[in-house]
């Protein structure tokens, strides 16, 4: 008996990918690539996605999601449009099948809720693609921030408008990943929402300004458009100890610290990996599977997030000339 037999050998997890387009073929992709599972498909119903993404990830294409069920999968990553993750969740769930769901988890939040529920009554693992908590990057910057406390946090996320035209705005596409962020940064939950909005381009709105305070006191704020003509991410951190920035894209990390009264500072950069964030994500999600844990985003994260930029779209902004007025003090009565 080899010193390996006590630990036999797990059978290759069998994974399905939904979704074709640009983030389904990097899923395949990856996951073509890990060891211990098997990608036993793709589905889309467009041909010309589905023969791209079988052939860069070498496996077979599925045009209905029926297919892919009949051909056996233990679990499944949804790539698809967000209006369509309801559905396709839980026809997945129904059938006891694993589901990680990019981000947002829904179209709206009683629908993520719902699949939320089903996936707790058939006690299979759901996971939401909250794909930048694993940015190396990102990492760090929690890492640097653990027992601080936290002050104030900005987030920059900005670029030129997408190519691929979807059905939500910079809040949904943008701003879902830093509200996730926020909150997994404070470890505390989002109760105040103060958000402008403008739609300088686009149907929907393009560029975001949003104000946040959590119930652990912590300011944040957002700045997101689609009117940037180069992509740009950034976080900053203020602790009463340090101060950290992080650029998301470069992957460098500093911390300014030892703040004397004259007004120095020590500075250091931070170690960063070198993991893509995708496969990190994928392998924490098999893992979860694996092992019966909880996923790293939970369904109920996901919701969480949704409800906040949800809230971000829905909180009308107030005229200054009525928020002045309703104001005690000299202004009143000034003139």
């Amino acid at each position: 008996m080899s010193s390996k037999g006590s630990q036999p050998a797990k059978a290759a997890l069998r994974v399905g990918v939904i979704g074709a387009g640009v983030m389904g073929s990097n899923h395949a992709r990856v996951l073509a690539g890990l060891p211990g599972v098997s990608l036993i498909g793709v589905v889309d119903p467009s041909p010309a996605h589905l023969a791209r993404t079988a052939e860069l990830a070498n496996c077979q294409g599925f045009e209905t999601l029926d297919q892919l069920f009949a051909a056996g999968v233990d679990a499944v990553t949804i790539a698809a449009p967000t209006h369509l993750h309801h559905e396709l969740s839980l026809a997945c769930i129904a059938k006891n099948i694993h589901v990680l769901v990019e981000k947002p988890i829904a179209s709206t939040v009683a629908e993520g809720r719902e699949i939320v529920t089903a996936a707790q009554k058939a006690g299979v693992t759901l996971m939401v693609g909250h794909v930048e908590r694993f940015n190396p990057a990102v990492a760090a910057v929690k890492q640097a921030i653990a027992g601080e406390d936290i002050l104030s946090i900005a987030i920059t996320r900005v670029g030129p408008f997408p190519p691929r035209m979807s059905n939500v705005g910079v809040v949904i596409d943008l701003a879902v990943h830093d509200i996730d962020l926020i909150r997994w940064f404070t470890e505390s939950d989002i109760v105040e929402v103060q958000p402008q909005l403008s739609s300088a381009i686009a149907e929907r709105e393009d560029i975001a300004l949003l104000q946040f305070r959590t119930a652990s006191g912590v300011l944040a704020h957002i700045n997101t458009n689609w009117l940037t003509p180069f992509k740009a991410r950034s976080v900053t951190v203020a602790t009463r100890g340090k101060y950290v920035m992080g650029d998301l894209l470069t992957r460098q990390v500093t911390e300014c610290f030892g703040f004397k009264p004259d007004g120095s500072y020590s500075m250091r950069h931070l170690p960063v990996g070198h993991d893509e964030p995708l496969r990190a994500e994928l392998i924490a999600f098999l893992k979860a599977v694996r092992h019966g844990e909880i996923p790293a985003v939970t369904g109920d994260e996901g919701v969480a997030s949704l409800e906040i930029a949800t809230q971000c779209l829905e909180t009308p902004s107030r005229p200054a000339a009525n928020s002045s007025s309703a104001r005690k003090g000299p202004r009143r009565v000034a003139g």
